[in-house]
């Protein structure tokens, strides 16, 4: 096991509620060209969760799970851009009002832009929830750091999840991390250039059709960690050749140009200390048995 500083990171609480769907209620275009309306972003998705394909809906951006938020009418605001901020993967969730009283469920990641952390919940869960319940956040894991290895920068981690993942030593200055796939860098898009990576996602392009078969690109599933190539997010997303950054895929494939897959980062470097090796087990839901892997009571 790594050995991290995980004894003195910060834990408290943060309280959001289900973010209803956004829309722009106009036609948008994809880009091939064709005009569409689709469900997308936000929302409590009752038939899609971490471990199913992040491909093949009717739909554009579509975030798995509960979409959740503090202030749906402020979402660049205090508290939101706390709750943003200081959520990361892998933290707890629970529900303290209404049918769904008691229930808990887990941080997948930030969607940028719509500034939702996306919450797995089981099926049964979600149909009972409305979008005034009130959901804590035990957030903790930003300030996280290997000991040993401080040139690989930790972010939006809880330290549960880090323990889950299938991370092994190759020597003093590298790691092996277990991915579903390895992104090419000039996949990159939607969300390039941000001055953090603290929060927000940002997307893997898939409108390429020979790229997106050559690297398998259309396999990649909600909350599948994945690999990507030649980029560097310790401040910033940027292209920087030998770089390596992990992250965890949050919501679907997109229709607009520009956009894909999105991806929240949680670990970073700008050589060659990460070294990525494929495991198609490597997502949250078989790490932390929830989404299609959790066993419904």
């Amino acid at each position: 096991m790594l050995k991290t500083n995980e004894n003195k990171i910060v834990e408290f609480l943060l309280q959001c509620q289900p973010g209803p769907p956004k829309t722009m209620a106009m036609w948008k275009i994809g880009h091939n060209g064709e005009p569409f309306i689709l469900p997308g972003i936000g929302g409590i998705t009752l038939n899609i969760q971490v471990g199913d394909s992040a491909f093949g809906w009717q739909g554009d951006h579509l975030e798995p799970g509960v979409s959740c938020i503090a202030n749906t009418l402020k979402p660049f605001d205090h508290p939101n851009t706390s709750l943003q901020l200081f959520s990361c993967a892998g933290n707890k969730a629970k529900v303290i009002s209404g049918s769904a009283k008691g229930a808990t469920g887990i941080v997948i990641g930030h969607h940028g832009g719509s500034e939702h952390i996306i919450v797995d919940f089981s099926k049964k869960v979600k149909k009972k929830l409305t979008y005034d319940d009130k959901i804590i956040i035990n957030a903790r894991g930003q300030g996280l750091e290997f000991i040993d290895y401080p040139e690989i920068k930790l972010m939006n981690l809880d330290p549960l999840l880090l323990k889950k993942m299938k991370i092994k030593k190759i020597d003093k200055k590298s790691i092996n991390v277990a991915v579903t796939t390895m992104v090419p860098a000039a996949c990159m898009g939607s969300g390039l250039g941000s001055a953090h990576a603290a929060k927000g996602d940002y997307d893997i392009m898939t409108s390429d059709p020979e790229t997106v078969k050559k690297y398998q690109l259309d396999k990649i599933k909600f909350g599948d960690l994945v690999a990507l190539m030649d980029h560097d997010n310790r401040f910033g997303r940027a292209y920087k050749k030998g770089a390596v950054s992990i992250g965890i895929i949050v919501h679907s494939d997109c229709l607009l140009a520009g956009h894909g897959p999105g991806v929240t980062t949680l670990m970073t470097c700008d050589s060659v200390q990460i070294k990525p090796v494929i495991d198609s087990k490597a997502n949250i839901a078989n790490l932390l048995k929830i989404g299609t892997q959790r066993k419904e009571k």
